[in-house]
Parts: structure tokens; C-alpha cells; sequence
């Protein structure tokens, strides 16, 4: 059927796959293109602080990869991964009490890529994804091409409701996995007790529902003991644990990781094959070669020391600016707290009101797969210096403040 003609084509009517129906710009992707405007002061992404990059050292490590192995790394590399990277990912797991082999780690093109392979590999149209209410938008997103139904499992500070977990089992005894950001979740910041992550293993095992696991932000601590990841009490293989060195390194270099038993590992190779073939050969001897030059852990405790600071100004900003009856969590961790608003209010309808105070954040409505709670928003605090924190956020108690 013809239709409409555009610079001298005749553009037909075109017939898309029954998934681009579902599949939506991702709303954080959206704002950050207003975000670009100088003038805003955003709380809606989630990036890390650009100012913490290690540019010179990378400098130092581009010249070393490229003058020691530079055919290598200009060449196509196994689907697999460059062998000494995923070695020394494996012994960096065994800081979350993960003892995985590095036959059984694939290295991805950053933990968003294992979110799209996990319902490549799990999903067929109708199945049932089960959880966490908020979840993380972009693993909701990528999971929707594959046309699943989704089953919320409510929160409370101590993350995933077990009894609410074993329930949404019992009612969807078909569900393909469990999704969870057990540390420091996106978009809450709530961290699961160490009795819950025992008790997910032990759910999973019973009713034989495979748990993806995604780690993005866990060694991004600001207080407390660094809990053992969900994947640790995993004694049958039924965790896949997604990583990442987005948050903690570069998220340009586009480096993440599944890990997982050798027969569920397999089947993300396989599919891996088929997206791009391999994750980019230089960054990945980057990320190598970088952790052989210098420390990554020092690296880290710098991030860790100024994400700290900002979350601890933007909470004392809140305490003071917001208005009686605005909660925020308290992370102990991570990039995010989590708003929430009086019932009735309309977060997407405020953030309009915060646009033209020159601050925005992200409405927390699109962080549930099956709608509502609409009166909640993220906010980020690891990529505004100081001093716009306090500004931005004694903008936002105005707007809040009026109504």
C-alpha cells in the first residue's frame, strides 16, 4: 500500500514485528537529550562521575596494549572473551564469595547486553518474569522485546518480600526467572538483608526458577560490611549473576560480564554469537591491562569517597527543602535514592513544574512494568558536583513546597 511521499520516495506501509508495539523509548534516554541543556541541573541519569575517569592512566594503557598486542587487539577475539580479563574477574568475584571458573564467565558489551541475552535465552511470548516493584527500566525494556508478562513483588527496606516471592511462585509455577539488583537497586537504593538472599536461593531451588542476578553497583559501598552476593548460596547453578565495569571503571569501554554454570553459559554464548559476535576486542585488553598497571580498588575508594559526599549533601538538603509528607530513601550505597510523593500526585506532571525551575529527575511511574505508583521519583546523585546538588535540590523543594 502506497503511502506518503517523502524526498522523491514513495514510502510503503511497513509491517513491523508484533514486539515494536511494546517496545518504548526508554524515558531516562528521553530526558537526558533535555538534560543537555546547560542550564538544567539533572538527577536523572545514572551516570557516573565524568570527572573520575582515569584518563591519563588510560592514556598509559591504550599506548602499552596497542605497542605489546596491537594485531590482537585490532582483530576479531573469541565470543567468549580475552582469556586474562575473564581470569581476573573471576578472582575479583571471590570478593562477593562467588567461586566461579573463568571458562564459566562471558564477557558482554556492559551488563545491559546479558539483561537482552537473558530474555533471548529465557523468554517466549507470554512467559512470566517475576520482579522486584520498582525494577530497573532498562532491564523491563529489554526484557518487553521478548513479550512477557510481568509479576511485581513488593519491597519493603530489606528488600524482595520472601512471602510475597513464594506467592508469585506458587501462582506462576511456569515462570522463567527472578530478576533482582539485590545491592543498592535501581531506582530504590535498597540493599536485601543477608537472610533474604538465603532465602531467594532456597525459593528458587524449590520451585526451579532460575534468578538473574545484576550487580552493577554492588562495590560501590559508602558504610556497613559488604554483603555476599545472592549467587553465593547457589550450590545447584540456578543464579546468573550479571557484572559490570560501567559503574566502577568506565561505562564507555562497554565491559560487563555473565556468569553462570556451564550449561546456562552455553546457551548466552550462543545467542551472543548471533548479536555481534564478541565484545570489543581493545577494551577488553584495555580493562585487562589497566588492572595489571594500576589499582582498581584505589580507584575505587576515590569513587566511593565522592559519591559518599554527594549522598550525603543531597540527603541533608532534602531533610531540610522537602515537605512534610516527601520520604527519600537512605542508600548505603550506589548511585539513587528514591522518592516518594503524597498519594494523587502526578510525578511526570511535577517534573514539567521542575523543568521550568531548570531541574529534572526521573518519574517513577515507568519504573513499574504493570503501571501505577505514579507519586514516586529518582534521583542521582553521583554525577552533579556539590554545590548544583544543593541548588538543584532546594529547586525541587520549591516546586515540591507549592503544590
Amino acid at each position: 500500500m502506497a503511502g506518503e511521499n517523502f524526498r522523491g520516495f514513495l514510502i510503503m506501509s511497513i509491517n513491523y514485528a508484533k514486539r515494536m508495539d511494546f517496545i518504548k523509548g526508554s524515558a531516562i534516554r528521553e530526558l537526558l537529550k533535555l538534560t543537555e541543556q546547560p542550564e538544567i541541573i539533572s538527577f536523572a541519569g545514572g551516570l557516573p562521575a565524568p570527572e573520575l575517569f582515569p584518563i591519563e592512566e588510560m592514556k598509559q594503557v591504550c599506548l602499552r596494549v596497542l605497542d605489546a598486542d596491537g594485531k590482537a587487539a585490532l582483530q576479531y577475539s573469541p565470543t567468549e572473551g580475552y582469556m586474562p580479563l575473564r581470569k581476573m574477574i573471576s578472582e575479583r568475584m571471590k570478593k562477593l564469595g562467588i567461586d566461579v571458573a573463568p571458562e564459566q564467565i562471558l564477557i558482554t558489551s556492559g551488563s545491559q547486553q546479558g539483561l537482552d541475552f537473558s530474555g533471548k535465552v529465557f523468554l517466549d511470548e507470554g512467559d512470566t518474569v517475576i520482579c522486584e516493584s520498582p525494577s530497573y527500566l532498562g532491564a523491563l525494556n529489554a526484557f518487553k522485546s521478548y513479550l512477557p508478562r510481568f509479576v511485581e513483588v513488593e519491597m519493603d527496606q530489606d528488600g524482595m518480600k520472601m512471602d510475597e516471592l513464594e506467592k508469585a511462585l506458587q501462582e506462576n509455577p511456569n515462570a522463567k526467572f527472578i530478576y533482582t539488583i539485590p545491592d543498592f537497586q535501581n531506582p530504590s537504593g535498597i540493599t536485601m538483608s543477608l537472610e533474604r538472599r538465603k532465602k531467594l536461593v532456597e525459593l528458587a531451588v524449590k520451585y526451579n526458577v532460575p534468578v538473574v542476578e545484576d550487580n552493577p553497583y554492588g562495590e560501590l559501598r559508602f558504610e556497613g560490611k559488604m554483603l555476599p552476593a545472592i549467587k553465593h548460596f547457589d550450590t545447584t547453578g540456578i543464579v546468573i549473576f550479571l557484572g559490570t565495569f560501567s559503574k566502577i571503571f568506565s561505562p564507555g569501554l562497554r565491559i560487563g560480564w555473565v556468569a553462570a554454570s556451564p550449561e546456562i553459559v552455553r546457551k548466552y554464548v550462543l545467542v551472543k554469537q548471533g548479536a555481534d559476535l564478541q565484545t570489543n576486542s581493545m577494551s577488553q585488553r584495555e580493562a585487562a591491562a589497566f588492572m595489571e598497571m594500576f589499582d582498581i580498588d584505589k580507584h575505587i575508594e576515590k569513587i566511593i569517597g565522592v559519591y559518599r559526599r554527594r549522598r550525603d549533601l543531597m540527603v541533608e538538603t532534602m531533610e531540610k527543602e522537602f515537605p512534610k509528607g516527601f520520604t527519600f530513601t537512605y542508600p548505603s550505597g550506589g548511585l539513587f535514592t528514591w522518592v516518594e510523593m503524597p498519594e494523587g500526585i502526578d510525578a511526570a506532571e511535577v517534573l514539567k513544574k521542575a523543568l521550568e525551575e531548570k531541574v529534572a529527575f526521573v518519574p517513577g511511574g515507568t519504573f513499574y512494568p504493570n503501571g501505577g505508583n505514579e507519586n514516586h521519583c529518582r534521583l542521582n546523585y553521583s554525577c552533579m558536583p556539590e554545590d548544583k546538588i544543593v541548588e538543584g535540590i532546594t529547586r525541587l523543594g520549591k516546586v515540591f513546597r507549592n503544590l
